[in-house]
């Protein structure tokens, strides 16, 4: 499968700059942990940089290039969480760029896509050249910190795991905050989910996925669901979720200078008031680590990287399944930034990540396929 070398934006750098690093061959990419790798710098020359820019020798070479380029603005102030006007001229600039480079990624990855509506909510559908089922489809929610991106403007994700998975994806495009908070746009996937069982797709053939904000929505909209007496997903996929909106965990604090993407105080915490209020960020629908899942859950994948300020979430997210009774696995890869799987597709790491995504699905969606 022809594939493409993408840099997905982060939550921050995602508004203003877009830069791409060279593909790397399979036959260049070291295997994961081998210390052999030259891309790192030594110890010595990494105590003189920002540890956002350091590169450990754990990781395949082109990360390492990949943190020498990242981590300039993680602290630029995102709009005050009311100010309305300031976040719709941040999104509509940030659409306006991401959303021009869809057919070219279209072209990347073999896929195909087109915009329409589920239940009056627009939606991206996304098509790989070969269907692995006609009858069972992802859903997928999208990052950006619930402030952030359109679902064409971050396309380049739902085509990856439609060219790998071989699923047709439907990318959400729900409404960002301030403009809906955390009790309206939940209600738009229920009601995506309900809309696409009169067509056909019951939610047992579906699987849900998605990344950052995505992830936390994807686990927040399921427990709705639940408790709304509803079908639940046949399975989670959740790339580094953003599990709890609250600045509440280990690494908060211990990956704070290390994260390369973002701050808490100046991306988080505004992006969390402008979803919900304070009194509102431990609700189970908006910070899912806080929800009881004894009383049922799908089968989830988190996958995430220790260079992040939200793995403390991915642990407590998946101790409150397991502890529950519920199928989840924790997979965690070394060195790994935020949302890294489809950043760089053909890293040792994110070929490791996507092999496991694959299986996931085979094995509780695709179950008759295997």
């Amino acid at each position: 499968m022809k594939r493409m070398t993408l840099i997905l934006p982060s939550l921050l750098l995602a508004l203003l700059l877009r830069t791409g690093l060279p593909a790397a061959s399979s036959d260049d990419a070291k295997k994961v942990g081998d210390p052999s790798g030259k891309g790192s710098a030594p110890l010595a020359a990494q105590d003189a940089t920002p540890l956002w820019a350091s590169a450990p020798e754990t990781i395949s070479p082109e990360w390492g290039a990949f943190f020498a380029k990242k981590g300039q603005g993680r602290d630029r102030p995102l709009p005050a969480p009311d100010d309305i006007e300031g976040w719709r001229a941040l999104q509509a600039a940030n659409d306006k760029m991401k959303e021009a480079e869809a057919d070219k990624k279209a072209a990347a990855f073999g896929v195909t896509y087109r915009e329409t509506e589920i239940a009056g909510i627009p939606v991206v559908e996304v098509t790989p050249a070969k269907l692995a089922s006609t009858d069972k489809i992802a859903v997928y929610l999208h990052g950006g910190g619930y402030v952030l991106n359109s679902a064409k403007a971050m396309i380049e994700s739902a085509m990856f795991f439609a060219a790998e998975t071989g699923l047709r994806v439907m990318a959400v495009d729900y409404t960002l905050a301030p403009h809906s908070r955390w009790q309206a746009t939940t209600d738009e996937i229920v009601e995506v989910f309900k809309a696409l069982a009169e067509q056909g797709f019951p939610a047992d053939n579906i699987v849900l996925y998605g990344d950052s904000a995505g992830g936390g929505l994807s686990a927040g909209a399921t427990l709705k669901m639940r408790d709304l007496g509803m079908e639940m997903p046949a399975a989670l996929v959740l790339w580094s979720p953003w599990a709890d909106v609250t600045e509440t965990g280990d690494t908060y604090v211990t990956l704070r200078d290390a994260e390369p993407y973002y701050t808490y105080e100046h991306i988080m915490r505004p992006s969390a008031h402008a979803y919900a209020d304070a009194e509102d960020h431990k609700h189970p629908y908006v910070s899912p680590v806080y929800g009881d899942f004894e009383q049922g859950f799908p089968p989830t994948l988190i996958q995430g990287g220790t260079r992040e300020i939200l793995l403390s979430g991915f642990v407590r997210l998946y101790q409150a399944l397991d502890q529950a009774g519920q199928t989840v696995k924790l997979d965690i890869y070394e060195g790994m930034p935020h949302v890294f799987i489809p950043v760089i597709p053909e890293s040792a790491e994110s070929q490791i990540a996507i092999a496991k995504v694959r299986d996931w699905v085979s094995k509780y969606l695709l179950k008759e396929h295997r």
